[in-house]
C-alpha cells in the first residue's frame, strides 16, 4: 500500500504510523476485501458504509481487527464468511456488532472463539433490535453450546444476553437506567437459574429447603455495573431447612462463579465469620441485638431475587421497622460519616484521585450522602424506601429534603461517573473503578464516551474537564447533605413526631408543652397543607423546629413568630432553602423566635437578615471605623434627605438583627456562640458604635438639608450610656450639640444654622418607619429643657465655669466626643475636663450633695409597685448603685489620678481598685452585681420587645431570662440575683459612706 492510500485511510479514524498500515493491510485485498489500494477508494458501497460504521467505533484499530479474527474464524468453516454479507444487509447488526467489537476486546475475543454467536445481534424480520433486558435465552444458548452439561449453556446464555445489553447501551437503544437494571435483571435470572441447578443437584430424598436470596449492594439497587459481585444475603424458613439451604447456597455460589460472577455474602450477620444461611428469627435477633449503624445502610437496598420470593419479602418486612429506627441511635449519623472516611482512607494515595467509585467526588460520595438522608427522613416518609441511587434522589428531591438544583447535580454526576465506569469495565471485563493514565487508553476512554475535541481542546482533554467538574460538584455536595447539621436534629425526633398528621401533631404538641395545641396545630396545617414543595420542605423543618421551640418558656410564641417570618419569605426560593442547607440556619432561627420578641420583630420587619445566621462570622459585631463608613455612604448615594435617612435606618435595623441574634444565640449555650457577645460589655460597645454611625450618617444628612455659614463647625457628645458605650437594645441616645462659629462670622445666624441642624437631626431620626426608633435625648444638657438645645463651645465654658452644680460634673464623666467636628469635640472635652476632674477632687458638701441626690433618686424615680431587691437600674446593687458609686470614685480622684478618666463604668471600677481607692472583695462584688444587672436588663428587653428593669420573681419572663443566661433552674437563679445584689449593695454603701 502507498503511503497516500494510507493518508486517505486518516479519515476513517485509524491509528498512524504503523497502526494505518496494518489496517491498510487487514482492509486490502489479501484480507477483508473493502479497500482498493489502486483506487485509494472503498471497494464498493457496501464497503463504505462498513469503514464508515468502524470509523464511528470506541477505537476503529480494535473494531477493525476484532472483525478480522471474525471472518478469519469463519473462513475456517465457511468459504464465504456470513458476517461481512449480514453487515452489509443489515444496518442495526453492523452499528450494534461494531460498536461491541471497538469497544469490549473481551466481548470481541469471545466473539471470536464463538463465530456463530453474532447471530444473538442481528435485527429480526419485522425490524426491531435484540431484547437487551436481561433476561437469558437457554434454547438460544443449547443450541450453540456443544456441551450437554447445563452450566455451560447456562454461561453461554449468559454471554449472549450480556452481548446484547452492550450493544444496546453502545449504541444508544438503552440508557444508563435501563442498562443497569438490565444486568441487575440478568443477575436474579442467573441468580434463580443457577439456584434451581442447585436444588436438583441436592441428594435424592432431600426436602427441597425454603430458602431466599436477597438482592443487596448494586444488584439489589438495580443498578449493577458490567463486572462486579452479586451481594446477597441467604435466608431460611426454619432451623429444619437449614442443612439443605447451605448446600444449595454454596453450590449456588460455586455455579454462579463458574457462569457470570462472584456471589459475595460478606453483607450477611457476623460477615465472613458467620454461618452463610441463616434462618428468619436469626436474622431478627442479630439486627435487634447486635447490627452495627452500616448493616442498616447496607439493608436499605435488600431485594427479593431468587429462590423462595415470599420468605424474602417476608424477611424484609420483619427488618423494616428497625432499618427505619436506625437513624435514631445517637451515634447512627456520625457512624455513617465515619464509614465514609474510612473508606476514602483505605484507597492507596497513587489512586486516590483517578478513583471515581470510591475517592473523594466519586459514587460512593453521592450514595453515601443520598443513603444517610434515606435513614433520616426515611422514617416518616416511605416515598423515600427506595433501593436505588437514582430514585431515592428523585424522591429525595420530590420531598424537599433536596434542593432541585443540587438533585440534578447529583443525578448528573451519578450518570456520567457510571458511565465512566461501564465504559472501563465493559473494555476487558474486568473489575475496575480507576480511570487509567495512559494516553492510548484515556485516547480510548474519551471515544468510547463520545467525547470529541473542540477548538483549543482535544476529546481527553474535554472528558477531563467534565470529569473534574462532575467530581468537584459531587465532593461538594456531598459535604454539604451529609454534614447538614439539620441531620442530627431530625434523627432525634422520634419517628411518630416526623409524620405530621393532625392526630400524631396535636398529640406531640401537647407532649411538648405547647399551651394552646389547638392554635399550634392551625398554624402547622398553615404552613405545611397542601402538595406544594415549599409544604413538603416545612413538613421536614417543623418536627426539629418544634422541638427548639419547646425548650422556650411559651412555645406557642415560638411557632406563631415562625409562621410570620414563614409568610413573609414563604415564597422567596432561598428561604426555605437557607433553612434546609445552610448550617444551623433553622436551629439558630427557632432559638431566636422563641427566646426574644425583640428579635423576631426585627427580623419580621427585615426578614432577609436572618440570612446572618448562616455564618458565625456574620454575627460578629462590625467595628465602629466600618459602621460610620457604611451608614455614611448609604446616606451619601442619595440626594433626597428622607430616602437617605431610611436608607441609613434599614443598615441600623440590620445591625441590630445581628446583635440580637447573635446575643441570644451567645446567650443561649446550646449553640456555637457568636464571637465575642457573651460578653454584656461588648453587647453595649457594639449598640454604641451602631448608634454613633446612626448619629454620623444622620449629621451629614441634616447638614445637607440645613445648609450652614462656611466655616461653622457642629459636633455631638455622647452622654449617659451610649458616651459609656454600655447602651442597651432601647437606649435613646442621650447627647449634647456644640458648635462654633466661623470666625469673624455672624454669632447669632451661626447659633440659628446650628440649632436647625440639631432639629433636622432629631426629626430625621424619629420619623415614622419600620424600625425600632433611635431617640434624641438632650436633656443632660444645661439648664436641661429649659436651656438652649444648642450651645457655642464658649458658651459651655462659660456656664460650666460660673453656674454648673456637682450632678452635672457627674453627668459629664461619660461625655465622648461622637461624631461631626472631631477637633470641636476634643476642645469640647478639654473644657468640661476641670469640671468632671475638679482639682482637689471634691469638698465635703458636695459629696454629702452627691449622698443626698443618690437617696432621692431612690425614693422618687423607683417606679411604684417596682421591687427594689429585683429592680435591674435602680434596685439594690443594681446599676445606679454601682454606677453612682464609681463616679464618686472619680470625681474624688480622677484629677490625681488620670486611669480614672473613663467612661465606662466597669474599666474606672477596675482602676480603682488597682489604685486601692476601693477594697478588691468590694469591687468584684460591685462589678458581679453591675454586670448580672446588666446582663438581665438587656434580657428582659430581648425577651420583651420592650423597655423594662423590674425582673419577675416568677412566670414566663422570669424562665425566658434563665434560659437566656444558659441558666436551669429559675429558684436558684433568683437567689443568687438577690445575694448578688445584696453584696453589691453593701459595697456600694462602703464606699458612699466613706470619710470625704
Amino acid at each position: 500500500m502507498t503511503r497516500p492510500s494510507r493518508g486517505r485511510l486518516a479519515r476513517y479514524g485509524f491509528a498512524e504510523g504503523d497502526g494505518r498500515a496494518r489496517a491498510a493491510d487487514l482492509l486490502g485485498p489479501d484480507g477483508l476485501g473493502l479497500w482498493r489500494p489502486d483506487t485509494q477508494e472503498p471497494a464498493d458501497e457496501r464497503a463504505a458504509e462498513l469503514l464508515s460504521a468502524l470509523s464511528r467505533a470506541a477505537d476503529p484499530d480494535l473494531a477493525l481487527r476484532q472483525l478480522h479474527r471474525l471472518v478469519e474464524a469463519e473462513r475456517r468453516t465457511a468459504d464465504q464468511p456470513p458476517v461481512l454479507d449480514a453487515l452489509a444487509a443489515d444496518p442495526g447488526l453492523r452499528r450494534r456488532l461494531v460498536a461491541v467489537l471497538g469497544a469490549s476486546a473481551a466481548l470481541g475475543d469471545h466473539l471470536v472463539a464463538n463465530p456463530a454467536q453474532w447471530t444473538v445481534l442481528a435485527t429480526d424480520p419485522d425490524g426491531l433490535a435484540p431484547a437487551a433486558d436481561g433476561r437469558l435465552d437457554l434454547v438460544v444458548a443449547a443450541r450453540l453450546t456443544p456441551a450437554t452439561d447445563a452450566v455451560p449453556v447456562l454461561r453461554q446464555a449468559y454471554r449472549l444476553a450480556l452481548l446484547r445489553i452492550a450493544a444496546a447501551d453502545l449504541t444508544g437503544g438503552c440508557g444508563l437506567e435501563q442498562t443497569m437494571t438490565a444486568l441487575s435483571g440478568l443477575a436474579d435470572v442467573t441468580l434463580a437459574a443457577a439456584y434451581e441447578l442447585a436444588v436438583d443437584e441436592l441428594p435424592k430424598g432431600t426436602p427441597r429447603p425454603r430458602l431466599a436470596v436477597v438482592a443487596m449492594g448494586k444488584c439489589g439497587g438495580e443498578e449493577l455495573n458490567y463486572v462486579s459481585d452479586v451481594d446477597v444475603i441467604f435466608v431460611a424458613a426454619s432451623d429444619d431447612d437449614l442443612p439443605a439451604a447451605t448446600l444449595v447456597a454454596t453450590r449456588l455460589i460455586h455455579i454462579c462463579g463458574l457462569v457470570a460472577w462472584p456471589v459475595d455474602a460478606a453483607l450477611r450477620p457476623e460477615g465472613n465469620r458467620g454461618p452463610l444461611v441463616r434462618t428468619l428469627a436469626s436474622h431478627l435477633a442479630y439486627y435487634r441485638r447486635w447490627a452495627r449503624t452500616w448493616e442498616f445502610q447496607a439493608l436499605l437496598k435488600a431485594r427479593p431475587a431468587a429462590g423462595d420470593l415470599d420468605l424474602a419479602r417476608e424477611w424484609m418486612g420483619a427488618l423494616a421497622p428497625l432499618v427505619w429506627t436506625a437513624a435514631e441511635r445517637p451515634e447512627a449519623v456520625e457512624d455513617v460519616r465515619a464509614m465514609r472516611r474510612k473508606i476514602i482512607d483505605n484507597i492507596p494515595p497513587k489512586e486516590l484521585e483517578r478513583e471515581i467509585k470510591r475517592g473523594p467526588g466519586g459514587l460512593r460520595d453521592i450514595e453515601f450522602a443520598v443513603q444517610l438522608l434515606q435513614l433520616v427522613h426515611g422514617r416518616g416518609d416511605e416515598s423515600l424506601r427506595a433501593p436505588g441511587t437514582i430514585p431515592a434522589l428523585r424522591a429525595l428531591v420530590a420531598g424537599g429534603y433536596v434542593g432541585r438544583a443540587d438533585g440534578e447535580a447529583l443525578l448528573s454526576g451519578y450518570r456520567f461517573l457510571r458511565g465512566v465506569e461501564h465504559r472501563l469495565q465493559l473494555q476487558g471485563l474486568r473489575r475496575t473503578h480507576t480511570v487509567p493514565t495512559e494516553p492510548a487508553a484515556l485516547r480510548w476512554l474519551a471515544a468510547a464516551l463520545s467525547y470529541q475535541a473542540t477548538p483549543g481542546r482535544n476529546a481527553v482533554e474535554e472528558f477531563r474537564a467534565e470529569w473534574v467538574a462532575h467530581a468537584t460538584e459531587v465532593r461538594r455536595l456531598h459535604a454539604k447533605l451529609l454534614y447538614r447539621p439539620l441531620l442530627e436534629s431530625v434523627a432525634r425526633v422520634p419517628a411518630e413526631g416526623l409524620r405530621l398528621t393532625p392526630e400524631a401533631a396535636r398529640h406531640r404538641l401537647e407532649i411538648l408543652g405547647f399551651a394552646d395545641p389547638a392554635g399550634a396545630l392551625r398554624h402547622l396545617q398553615a404552613l405545611t397543607g397542601g402538595v406544594s414543595r415549599t409544604a413538603a420542605i416545612q413538613r421536614t423543618l417543623l418536627p426539629v423546629l418544634l422541638s427548639e421551640f419547646a425548650d422556650a418558656p411559651e412555645p406557642d410564641r415560638g411557632l406563631l413568630n415562625y409562621r410570620q417570618v414563614s409568610e413573609k419569605l414563604g415564597s422567596t426560593p432561598w428561604y426555605l432553602r437557607l433553612l434546609r442547607d445552610t448550617g444551623p440556619v433553622a436551629r439558630r432561627l427557632a432559638r431566636v423566635l422563641s427566646s426574644s420578641r425583640y428579635a423576631a420583630d426585627l427580623l419580621a420587619r427585615e426578614p432577609e437578615a436572618l440570612r446572618l445566621l448562616a455564618e458565625d462570622v456574620e454575627l460578629t459585631p462590625r467595628g465602629r471605623s466600618v459602621l460610620c463608613e457604611g451608614f455614611t455612604a448609604a446616606a451619601a448615594r442619595h440626594a433626597d434627605p428622607v430616602e437617605a435617612i431610611r436608607a441609613v435606618r434599614a443598615l441600623r435595623r440590620r445591625e441590630l438583627v445581628r446583635l440580637a441574634c447573635a446575643d441570644v444565640l451567645s446567650r443561649a449555650g446550646s449553640l456555637a456562640p457568636a464571637p465575642g457577645l457573651a460578653d454584656v460589655t461588648v453587647v453595649g460597645t457594639a449598640l454604641s458604635d451602631v448608634a454613633d454611625a446612626t448619629l454620623a450618617a444622620a449629621l451629614r444628612t441634616a447638614r445637607a438639608v440645613r445648609p450652614a455659614p462656611p466655616g461653622l463647625r457642629f459636633a455631638v457628645i455622647g452622654m449617659g450610656r451610649l458616651g459609656g458605650y454600655e447602651s442597651n437594645y432601647l437606649s435613646d441616645a442621650d447627647v449634647l450639640f456644640v458648635y462654633d462659629p466661623p470666625p469673624g462670622g455672624d454669632e447669632r445666624a451661626a447659633g440659628a444654622a446650628a440649632h436647625a441642624i440639631a432639629e433636622e437631626l432629631r426629626r430625621l431620626l424619629s420619623a415614622p418607619a419600620p424600625d425600632p426608633p433611635l431617640g434624641v435625648d438632650a436633656d443632660l444638657r444645661p439648664e436641661g429643657r429649659q436651656g438652649p438645645l444648642v450651645r457655642s463651645l464658649a458658651a459651655y465654658a462659660q456656664y460650666y465655669l460660673r453656674w454648673s452644680k456637682v450632678w452635672e460634673a457627674q453627668a459629664l464623666l461619660r461625655a465622648r466626643f461622637v461624631c461631626g467636628d472631631a477637633d470641636l469635640g476634643a476642645e469640647f472635652e478639654a473644657v468640661i475636663d476641670p469640671v468632671r476632674y475638679p482639682a482637689g477632687g471634691l469638698t465635703r458638701e458636695q459629696v454629702v450633695e452627691i449622698r443626698r441626690i443618690k437617696a432621692r433618686v431612690e425614693t422618687e424615680r423607683l417606679p411604684r409597685g417596682a421591687d427594689p431587691a429585683t429592680h435591674t437600674k435602680l434596685g439594690r446593687g443594681g446599676l445606679a448603685d454601682v454606677e453612682w458609686a464609681v463616679q464618686l470614685l472619680q470625681l474624688q480622684h480622677a484629677d490625681r489620678l488620670p486611669e480614672l478618666r473613663g467612661t465606662r463604668t466597669l474599666d474606672a471600677l477596675a482602676a480603682a481598685r488597682d489604685a486601692d481607692l476601693v477594697e478588691p472583695d468590694d469591687a468584684a462584688a460591685m462589678a458581679v452585681g453591675w454586670t448580672l444587672a446588666a446582663q438581665v436588663r438587656n434580657a428582659l428587653m430581648l425577651i420583651r420587645g420592650r423597655a423594662g428593669d423590674q425582673l419577675p420573681r416568677h412566670g414566663v419572663e422570669l424562665a425566658g431570662v434563665v434560659r437566656l443566661l444558659g441558666r436551669d433552674d429559675p429558684g436558684e437563679f433568683l437567689d443568687d440575683y438577690l445575694r448578688t445584689g445584696r453584696r453589691s449593695r453593701a459595697a456600694m454603701e462602703r464606699v458612699l459612706d466613706a470619710p470625704a
